[in-house]
């Protein structure tokens, strides 16, 4: 029985911050790259008008979300986790996606116990639901606020439009490996108390 579960946001965080941008750049005849993206308010980084945007992003989500690829180490640290941690992802995805979602992962080989996508990028009263014991996050607000109500550790993944401060207990990470190490001292360390 693993008794150690994951909270995992999946845009930005399993699939690559920059898996939107070539879809923008050729609808909005953009050059966007992840450096142009200071806030995680994409509409901020270009001329666009956010209603246009807005559903523009609907009539393609469920494109983009078939064709993002999946950040570098991804898939080896999340194969390798799910061997002693149960792997719970919660997403703002709407429940229309859910089938492209889990197919998603099916093709990219990434394992999961369970998808949740609720629809909105407010994911406390998800990660309460389901009791997870640490979570990855891209988004900085999100992130901060998940530790501050619950009082777990949450890795962020390093970008450019997540750069405000971070406190304590917010673990800014490069990449999967690098979260795979804290993960290792962390989760082995409680281990190791709890079993004395």
């Amino acid at each position: 029985m693993k008794d150690i579960r994951f909270g995992i946001d999946i845009d930005g965080t399993v699939t690559c911050p920059t898996a939107l941008l070539p879809h923008i750049n050729k609808r909005f005849g953009s050059n966007l790259t992840l450096n142009d993206i200071k806030e995680y308010d994409l509409t901020k980084a270009f001329d666009v008008d956010p209603e246009l945007f807005g559903k523009w992003y609907k009539e393609t989500e469920e494109l983009i979300y078939q064709t993002s690829p999946a950040q570098q180490f991804a898939k080896e640290v999340l194969t390798d986790w799910q061997k002693q941690f149960e792997l719970f992802y919660i997403s703002a995805r709407g429940q229309n996606v859910l089938e492209a979602t889990t197919n998603w992962f099916h093709e990219q080989q990434i394992p999961y116990d369970h998808v949740e996508l609720i629809g909105t990028h407010y994911k406390i009263e998800a990660a309460k639901q389901f009791n997870v014991d640490a979570f990855f996050e891209d988004k900085h607000d999100n992130a901060v606020g998940i530790h501050e109500e619950l009082d777990i550790p949450v890795f962020l993944f390093d970008t450019p439009y997540n750069q405000d401060p971070i406190p304590q207990g917010v673990i800014r990470v490069a990449n999967w490996r690098q979260a795979d190490q804290y993960v290792r001292r962390l989760f082995h360390a409680s281990e190791m108390i709890t079993n004395k």
